[in-house]
């Protein structure tokens, strides 16, 4: 009978809890999100199949030594794949648009005061420094970034920041046009800019080398994503390392975002995640964007009023670094209100900005914090 006893216990189903089961609901709206809205579907999908599995009672694929944990202790917990991440997004970065106008690097930095507001407002609901920095980081759109501080710095948080950051990339569309339309007028989004010089392919190799030795001067925390970053662009503007350039941005790239996924999916138990404080992530993570586009218009407004050569104050709403969906919304909203109107490759400047700017924030945080 004790036999039968403990097949009938080692049995998944007796072990269910409501708990699971919401997980599960989670997942599938995830999966609805990823395959029927096609929302981030590169990530979303094989995050919410990590919730879906790690939420299955006794199969150890999250505790020490299973599959889910490796992928998350090997890859995020001891920062491999975020950086390989930045790799990858640095082999498709141009930074033409940003060397050749470099006060888009202000507009990328504006952005972040969306990242100390949220920060400083997580802190207010009672969350801890180390919380407060890994929901502020939201703001930045930028979901690599989000997972490095969080695995760096609160590890409880992962799975809601991830989606989070994720989810809100998502919604650039729906986030940036109300707000950028809030604070200009039409006249100003239809302002046309004047074309951008020519970078020539000297600037372009000389730049990631030169961006690199001031950034991780200034903020040496932030030299895995950094300089990842600019190793995987230096591959592409070099010309001599073509395969390598096609393999960071195409099959190591596939390859490392299936594992973040399933890594950051596998941390979103009910038991870690069904909490106040996971909602109240969300809540802050619509302040930490909403600040973000806010501050980069404002800020782009405000240079107006001391340079000769004006910018579409709508520009400053591409310096989240949700690239290149926030250059597209703007140029789409500079287009509504002038067709002469062209701001793709000038939104662009200031959302290449941002990524470096987010990377720049995570590293500050964790020399403050650790």
């Amino acid at each position: 009978m004790d036999q039968l006893w403990e097949i009938f216990g080692g049995i998944g189903i007796v072990h269910l809890t409501p708990g699971h089961v919401v997980m599960w609901l989670i997942a599938f709206i995830l999966f609805y999100l990823a395959i029927k809205k096609g929302v981030e579907p590169l990530l979303l999908l094989p995050i919410g199949f990590g919730v879906f599995a790690a939420n299955f009672p006794l199969t150890g694929l999250t505790e020490e030594g299973g599959l889910f944990y490796i992928f998350y202790h090997y890859g995020i917990e001891t920062e491999l794949i975020p950086p390989l991440i930045f790799l990858g997004l640095g082999a498709m970065t141009d930074f033409g648009p940003v060397i050749a106008n470099p006060k888009t690097l202000l507009l990328g930095a504006a952005a972040q005061l969306g990242v100390y507001a949220a920060f400083f407002g997580a802190l207010l609901m009672g969350y801890n420094v180390a919380q407060a920095a890994c929901i502020g980081i939201i703001g930045g759109a930028d979901g690599p970034t989000s997972i490095f501080l969080s695995a760096n710095l609160a590890p409880e948080m992962l799975g809601a920041v991830s989606v989070a950051a994720y989810s809100y990339m998502a919604l650039v569309p729906i986030i940036i046009p109300p707000i950028a339309k809030l604070l200009t007028t039409k006249q100003e989004r239809a302002m046309v800019m004047t074309q951008m010089r020519m970078v020539s392919k000297t600037e372009k190799i000389i730049f990631p080398v030169l961006a690199s030795v001031i950034i991780i001067l200034l903020v040496p925390k932030s030299a895995p994503l950094i300089a990842m970053f600019m190793l995987g662009n230096l591959f592409m503007e070099s010309g001599a390392v073509e395969r390598l350039t096609n393999v960071s941005r195409n099959e190591l790239m596939n390859i490392v975002t299936i594992l973040l996924g399933l890594g950051v999916g596998s941390t979103m138990t009910a038991e870690t995640f069904l909490t106040w404080k996971t909602i109240g992530v969300f809540v802050m993570g619509v302040v930490a964007f909403a600040f973000a586009t806010a501050s980069g218009v404002l800020i782009a407004k405000l240079m107006n009023l001391f340079t000769k050569n004006k910018v579409n104050p709508l520009i400053g709403a591409a310096g989240v670094s949700a690239v290149p969906m926030a250059a597209r919304v703007v140029h789409n909203m500079g287009a509504e209100a002038n067709p002469q109107n062209y701001l793709l490759m000038h939104a662009m400047g200031p959302n290449v900005a941002g990524v470096i700017g987010t990377a720049v924030a995570a590293g500050a945080f964790i020399s403050a914090i650790l």
